[in-house]
């Protein structure tokens, strides 16, 4: 199963590597993670992605609620909350593919953000399903690299605010 944690954290050096390090220690491999700065400059959110039962969910979350500087651990649920990702993908362009290139580009809303005879680089952002099926049609065009940034999410409606007091 999988399941993505919001952590928000004191924005301290070492905090990230406290709570990487748990995961380490408890034998978990992160799917992706993601962290910045919130819109209080004391406070980092960290995005966590992975896969375990709801025995190993509970256990991370009890062992991230210990550590010192995290102040607040929550589950995001798909039902109540917007995941985003996004995606930097290079591909080979030619005469031969170049319109299958850009219909494809269009389609998906990717940006095109820079153009060659020889690749095309494209911007995709959206749910993790959008991105992977993007990768899947270019494939037989002829992916040259490719780097997605993780997971970042929100809960639709819920106010933390009054919880980092």
């Amino acid at each position: 199963m999988r399941f993505v944690l919001s952590v928000y954290v004191e924005n301290k050096y070492g905090v990230l590597a406290r709570v990487s390090g748990l995961f380490m220690r408890r034998g978990f491999n992160i799917n992706s993670l993601t962290v910045d700065e919130t819109d209080d400059a004391a406070f980092s959110r960290i995005t966590i992605t992975l896969n375990g039962d709801e025995n190993d969910k509970n256990q991370l979350i009890n062992q991230l609620k210990k550590l010192h500087n995290v102040k607040v651990v929550r589950e995001l649920h798909p039902e109540t909350s917007i995941e985003r990702e996004l995606m930097l993908i290079k591909i080979q362009n030619s005469p031969n593919n170049r319109s299958e290139l850009m219909q494809a580009c269009d389609i998906f809303r990717a940006k095109i953000i820079d153009y060659s005879t020889e690749t095309l680089c494209a911007e995709v952002t959206g749910e993790t399903s959008k991105l992977d099926a993007f990768v899947e049609i270019m494939k037989p065009l002829g992916i040259v690299e490719m780097c997605r940034t993780g997971i970042v999410a929100l809960e639709r409606t819920h106010y933390i605010s009054e919880e980092l007091d």
